[in-house]
């Protein structure tokens, strides 16, 4: 992994490190349920983690000559 994308995972990770950490606190101090925009927002940061973490030219790759 190229010194940038890990730079990139990390500020991903970092940010989504803490919303969760605040969420958690809401739960434990406040007794309430986070937001569920909230949760989308955090639910979207992990996606674009994933999409930035895998390859996807070797998922399409895969999927076009897969049935073959």
């Amino acid at each position: 992994m190229s010194a940038t994308k890990r730079d990139e995972v990390s500020s991903h990770l970092r940010y989504i490190r803490i919303e969760l950490r605040e969420m958690h606190q809401m739960l434990l101090k406040e007794d309430l349920i986070p937001d569920l925009n909230e949760a989308k927002q955090v639910h979207a940061q992990l996606d674009a983690l994933l999409d930035l973490v895998s390859d996807k030219k070797i998922k399409k790759i895969k999927g076009q000559f897969g049935s073959f």
